[in-house]
Formats: structure tokens, C-alpha cells, sequence
């Protein structure tokens, strides 16, 4: 599906504040609230939104320390590791990825401790051959989401 820059400003105005109204949107935007209500349909008919969702603080429901671990998996064993990796509640993303590693991880853990078992129980499951261990030490930048492409004719 292509957008346009009233797409793209939906999108953008959707990522600052997802509990916007439609009347909001349509002042923000500039368009008439039944642009809203049709771009909006559209948008997540196509799968462009695909859902809304609330964004939490991690310190303020318990995790501490994020972290990002890059695995090596054995041959034949990648989605059955990746699947049971992305069943550990403390794992938010799994990535299929290019380079010197088969897949990164992205977790949040509560302490020390909760690190070690998630190294111990998760980055060690069979078919897992090498990994390694980063802790976020501060977050720059963590907002999920990168801003709506801009059209292919502008530079």
C-alpha cells in the first residue's frame, strides 16, 4: 500500500499519541474527521496499524536491566529455538539476522540474578552453539517504532 503525506501524518500523530480522537487527528492533521474515519479503516484494513497497544515504563513494572544477546544455533534447530527463546516472558524481541550471529535477542530482566538464570536457562538451550551478552547501560533512544517511511519521489 502506498502513502501519502496524509497517511504519513496520521501515522505520525498515531506514534505521539495512539489515544488521540478522530476529532484531534482531524485538527492535527487538517483534514475533515470523516478523512479520519476513512484513512484510518484503510490503514488497518491493509495492515498498516496493526493493532494499538499501551507503551510501558520497564523500571516502573520491575525490569531493571535490558538486554541484547546474539546467538549462534546449530543447523536445522532455528525455529525450534527461536520459538522456545520467545516464550520466555522476560524476552520482548527475537530477530532473524545477517553476520556472525543466526539471531539477537532483546530481553528485560529484574536484577543480576534474573540475568544469570536468562543466560543460563535460555541462552544455553540445546541447538544454541555460542552466544554473547550486552547490558544496556542507558537508553538513548527506545520509542519501537520508526517514523512512516517518506514517498520514494522525495529526497
Amino acid at each position: 500500500m502506498e502513502l501519502d503525506d496524509t497517511d504519513r501524518a496520521i501515522l505520525q500523530a498515531l506514534l505521539k499519541d495512539s489515544r488521540a480522537s478522530q476529532r484531534e487527528l482531524s485538527r492535527i492533521v487538517g483534514v475533515a474527521q470523516g478523512t479520519i474515519t476513512n484513512r484510518l479503516k484503510r490503514l488497518e484494513n491493509n495492515g498498516v496499524i496493526d493493532g494499538y497497544s499501551v507503551v510501558l515504563n520497564p523500571e516502573s513494572v520491575g525490569w531493571t536491566m535490558t538486554i541484547m544477546a546474539g546467538l549462534c544455533i546449530a543447523k536445522g534447530k532455528m525455529i525450534d529455538v527461536q520459538q522456545k527463546i520467545a516464550a520466555d516472558s522476560r524476552v520482548f524481541s527475537v530477530y532473524d539476522v545477517t553476520g556472525d550471529w543466526d539471531s539477537m535477542v532483546l530481553a528485560r530482566v529484574r536484577d543480576r540474578a534474573d540475568l544469570d538464570d536468562l543466560t543460563k536457562t535460555v541462552f544455553t538451550l540445546e541447538g544454541v552453539t555460542r552466544s554473547f551478552t550486552h547490558v544496556v547501560l542507558n537508553t538513548v533512544k527506545e520509542d519501537g517504532f520508526a517514523k512512516p517511511a517518506p514517498d520514494k519521489n522525495t529526497k
